[in-house]
């Protein structure tokens, strides 16, 4: 099981400030060790060889048979045992320990007799001097990190702020407002003189093709409601004078069917001029105080379909009546038609349900809402009823939503502003 992650682990600033930390971290660690080892190598090899130097001079003295200077002796009690081992054994050597509190370099020699003539060189200096040099370079290497952590935050946020931007815009653009655009000045190809910007980067790239797209789905959008409106005005003439020749035909059967078919016609392109309208954005509300009972009960009385009304708890709502009838008229015969009884509308505050005993919407209706004229899986659509429905709503500065009960049926839920 991976572990979960707090979310704020997952913010690129935090993974680009957390990645400049640990390379910083790891350089300086590196030339510390780098410069620390060169310096302690180039002090130990001085201390080394002046050491080494009075040991030489020492058993020249020690051979003449002169007296030892201040720190040379045969056999010192300070002799560190692997040192006076080696020199014992022959060989010359050199190492640093502790004598009476101070460091110190110790360099051994063999003499006649199989003792150890040693001299003792003051190393506390080097030693300060190497301390000082691990200090100084922990506090600039601390002061580098910071430094090089807020250049890096700065950088990091200056693109993240502009990501941030982008996904607005996106999220606008997903919303409906296809006029968002980043109009990132780095991507600015307009005439005439520009803001100062850098050169393009992949940032701007993105926030080009994102400002591309949304221009070219507000074009293709646009298009489709012209043809929409085109379409439902030059129907409306031929069938204004296709239902006057339906009402000179005979009465009979035949004639029934041709009438029909004609309002169905009729209907289906008043629906299409007015989802034009609401397409435009340019519609406005009429805005009246009405007791939403008696409203949702009046709808349901001009729908004519037997639909139940429940009134848990009626409020008054300022609201455009004719529009807010349309919604629940459009609700109502959505149920009977797509559902199955009964049918029950539900007034509880600002609330208002209509709920079937049906099947349910489909599910990309209820995850992406009504689409005009989908059918899924071969069956039929809900026209443009849910549709209407939806922008009269909108328009109304209510929320909309579909979802299916647990128990079955489908249950569309207007949520008003009360008083």
């Amino acid at each position: 099981m991976r572990p979960v992650l707090p979310q704020w682990s997952g913010t690129l600033a935090v993974k680009a400030a957390a990645f400049i930390t640990v390379m910083c971290c790891a350089l300086a660690a590196l030339l510390g060790v780098l410069v620390h080892v060169q310096v302690t190598n180039q002090t130990v090899g001085q201390a080394r060889d002046e050491a080494l130097q009075r040991l030489t001079q020492a058993t020249e003295r020690y051979e003449a048979g002169d007296t030892l200077r201040r720190g040379a002796g045969v056999d010192p009690p300070e002799l560190p045992g692997e040192l006076r081992d080696l020199a014992v054994a022959g060989d010359r050597g050199t190492m640093v320990a502790e004598r009476e509190g101070r460091p110190t370099m110790w360099a051994a020699g063999p003499v006649d007799g199989g003792r150890a003539l040693a001299v003792a060189v003051d190393y506390a200096q080097q030693a300060r001097t190497i301390e000082g040099l691990d200090r100084a370079i922990l506090w600039s290497s601390g002061l580098a990190i910071g430094a090089t952590l807020l250049v890096g935050a700065f950088a990091v946020t200056r693109v993240t702020r502009r990501l941030h931007t982008t996904a607005l815009v996106a999220r606008r653009i997903s919303a409906g407002d296809l006029d968002a655009r980043v109009n990132d000045p780095r991507t600015d190809r307009r005439p005439g003189p520009r803001p100062k910007a850098g050169p393009q980067d992949e940032v701007a790239a993105v926030a080009a093709a994102l400002d591309s797209m949304a221009a070219s789905l507000q074009g293709k959008l646009l298009a489709e409601q012209r043809f929409t409106a085109d379409v439902a005005h030059e129907l409306r003439t031929p069938l204004t004078g296709l239902h006057a020749a339906a009402e000179l035909l005979p009465p009979g059967r035949p004639t029934e069917l041709v009438r029909d078919r004609v309002a169905a016609l009729r209907t289906l392109t008043e629906d299409l001029l007015e989802i034009s309208r609401l397409d435009t954005g340019r519609e406005r509300v009429e805005l009246d105080t009405e007791r939403l009972g008696p409203l949702a009960e009046r709808a349901v009385r001009a729908a004519g379909n037997g639909t139940e009304v429940r009134v848990v708890r009626d409020v008054s709502v300022e609201t455009d009546r004719r529009r807010l009838e349309r919604v629940l008229g459009n609700l109502v015969a959505n149920a009977h038609k797509h559902g199955r009884g009964p049918v029950v509308l539900t007034v509880d505050g600002p609330v208002v349900t209509v709920r079937d005993h049906g099947d349910g919407f489909p599910e990309y209706l209820v995850a992406h809402g009504p689409q005009r004229f989908r059918t899924e899986g071969g069956t039929r659509g809900h026209g443009l009823g849910l549709t209407i429905a939806r922008g009269q709503a909108e328009v109304l500065g209510a929320r909309l939503e579909f979802a299916n009960a647990p128990e079955g049926g489908a249950v569309a839920t207007l949520r008003l502003a009360a008083e």
